[in-house]
């Protein structure tokens, strides 16, 4: 069982990584660069050169390809999918044990899931941020960080497998309880880069987070029966 689940996590979040990175390179990342020229002062929204510092202009600073950025870029977004995919597929294989039924189409659904439970609802009360917007401590959200993605996973598994109405109650206060609480945020906020940028960011981050976890929805679930009937074969050789 775990070498089944080594293997499956470790094919599907490498590649479900390297798909999300790319991503992020076409669609995040000039977003971010962007708004790090405002951060540095390079350009001002704000200021009497604004005009200058429009589209045209903000693309001729924006830093072109760096080799040694872009591939720890690569690098950490594989990692941490892959990281990802372990969680996915030990969710399979404990769903799988409990005598549920996992397919490739499921798959998708599984990894839809997953993106609700640590991109969406986080999202919700603390959006992704570009550099120098305003945030409350670290500390307190974090906490409420991990606190939704708990509650959010925990209270969409009570939905899939629960067989009482009382168990779909929990899992409604647990998807509600996070919000309900809410997120930590500072007393004002302020920002050198164009709120335009800011919610372009949130929505390529959130867009290319949607597509990523779909596929690896899909490869962990692809990677998993494949593993499956590999070990059933060399059992029947055995």
């Amino acid at each position: 069982m775990f070498s089944r689940i080594l293997v499956s996590a470790l094919f599907a979040g490498f590649l479900a990584g390297l798909i999300a990175a790319l991503l992020q390179l076409v669609f995040v990342q000039p977003v971010l660069l962007h708004a790090e020229l405002y951060e540095s002062g390079a350009l001002n929204h704000f200021g009497d050169d604004a005009a200058a510092n429009g589209a045209g202009g903000a693309a001729a600073a924006i830093p072109g390809v760096d080799l040694e950025r872009d591939g720890l870029s690569v690098l950490f977004t594989a990692l941490t999918y892959t990281g990802f995919a372990f969680l996915l597929v030990a969710a399979m294989a404990l769903a799988e044990d409990r005598g549920f039924r996992i397919t490739v189409r499921q798959g998708l659904v599984w990894g839809v899931a997953g993106f609700v439970a640590f991109q969406l609802a986080p999202a919700l009360g603390a959006p992704p941020e570009l550099p120098g917007s305003a945030a409350a401590e670290i500390g307190p959200r974090q906490i409420w960080w991990f606190g939704t993605v708990g509650a959010t996973a925990a209270g969409l598994a009570l939905v899939a497998f629960a067989r009482s109405w009382a168990l779909r109650g929990v899992a409604a206060l647990l998807l509600l309880a996070p919000h309900l609480i809410g997120a930590p945020h500072p007393d004002e906020f302020f920002g050198p880069a164009p709120p335009e940028l800011a919610s372009l960011f949130a929505a390529r981050s959130l867009g290319t987070g949607l597509a990523a976890w779909s596929l690896l929805g899909l490869l962990a679930a692809y990677f998993w029966l494949r593993e499956g009937k590999r070990t059933e074969g060399m059992a029947r050789v055995v």
